[in-house]
């Protein structure tokens, strides 16, 4: 939801470049798919050599697995939207990559129900515990650097792939229980001491890895 009013301006500018552009053969619009899921992006050329992308990404991932010692129903909740400047060498499909995103990607744990749950190197029942759920976000704003390389056919059809790094900075973790013992001090610090260790394991998200191949049509 926090990308809503990032995606209207996305839109707003995609609009403006296709009437800059339609009258220079110089917009092009597809759609990508990959690490950062299903997405829409619209492609500028203001000169030659450079253009200027925006889009947005969306998916859901489930996963259901250990984290920290616990057992999760986990989602990786993708939502970005982009803008690029993209530097192309003469005479070759490779080009450099460097931008900004709106991230709004971040990962929902709830704990699989267990007959005993080992929290903070203490040992608690399913009644003491209820539910622990988590959320794993990232900075707001996370800058990209990448390579890509872009193939067009008859100057219409194209195909692109990018492959570059996210960079969303440490995880901020939440983390709390539904149980008997939600309010207890002394369950409070085993809890803190499992929500770190998650924000340790999580950290090897900071660096978000980029891998896409997206289509476009060149008006």
């Amino acid at each position: 939801m926090k990308n809503i009013l990032a995606r209207a301006c996305l839109l707003s500018v995609a609009f403006c470049a296709a009437g800059v552009a339609s009258a220079d053969n110089s917009f092009g619009i597809g759609v990508k798919a990959g690490t950062l899921g299903i997405g829409i992006e619209a492609i500028w050329r203001p000169i030659p050599f450079m253009d200027i992308r925006v889009g947005a990404n969306s998916y859901d991932y489930t996963y259901n697995g250990p984290q920290a010692g616990l057992d999760y129903n986990g989602t990786l909740k993708l939502d970005t939207v982009y803008a690029t400047g993209n530097f192309h060498f003469p005479l070759s499909p490779f080009r450099i990559t460097a931008g900004l995103f709106s991230n709004g990607n971040e990962f929902q744990f709830t704990s699989v129900d267990s007959g005993t749950f080992d929290i903070g190197g203490s040992t608690y029942t399913l009644a003491d515990v209820g539910s622990l759920t988590s959320v794993v976000s990232f900075e707001d704003t996370a800058p990209y650097l990448g390579i890509g390389f872009d193939f067009t056919v008859f100057d219409k059809v194209g195909m692109n792939l990018d492959l570059g790094v996210l960079w969303q900075d440490e995880p901020v973790v939440t983390m709390q229980a539904s149980g008997l013992l939600a309010n207890d001090p002394t369950f409070l610090a085993a809890v803190e001491i499992e929500r770190q260790q998650l924000a340790d394991e999580m950290s090897s998200f900071k660096a978000y890895p980029v891998v896409s191949l997206g289509f476009v049509f060149n008006f």
